[in-house]
């Protein structure tokens, strides 16, 4: 388990944040780079109502050839759909770790992506192209290992 101390030398386990995994309809998958804008809880009050909002999250993953890889599906459904309201949505889960042992999964229901961007493309550049994806989904549910 990780632990972390704080000050007056008190131990505390805790989560790092390179310890994750991003699954599409329960497939790991790989070269995710990051997952940003995750907001677990977010309560919009108004007088006359209140209710949850979700705000989209930003997924970073490498560029993959393979067109049947799960997330490479997902894209070329999203394109193809251009404009139509109805978007082609998937389950895709968050997942938590430590020391390999899954701590915590955020499951993004309905999620549909809104944006594709790429990274710059330059001869000097050797670095890894990326896709940047604006995430959106319907609903949220959390799960604390051991709970």
């Amino acid at each position: 388990m990780t632990d972390a101390i704080i000050p007056g030398g008190t131990q505390i386990d805790s989560l790092r944040q390179n310890e994750f995994e991003v699954h599409l309809e329960g497939q790991v998958l790989k070269g995710i780079f990051s997952v940003s804008g995750l907001v677990t809880f977010k309560l919009d009050i108004k007088p006359s109502q209140s209710k949850l909002m979700y705000d989209p999250i930003t997924l970073v993953k490498m560029v993959q050839r393979d067109p049947e890889l799960p997330f490479n599906k997902w894209l070329r459904e999203t394109v193809a759909a251009g404009d139509d309201i109805q978007r082609p949505s998937r389950a895709l889960a968050i997942v938590a770790l430590d020391d390999g042992i899954e701590i915590r999964r955020w499951t993004l229901n309905g999620a549909w992506i809104s944006a594709i961007a790429y990274s710059t493309f330059s001869p000097a550049n050797v670095d890894l192209v990326e896709e940047t994806l604006t995430i959106h989904y319907q609903n949220l549910s959390e799960a604390w290992a051991g709970a």
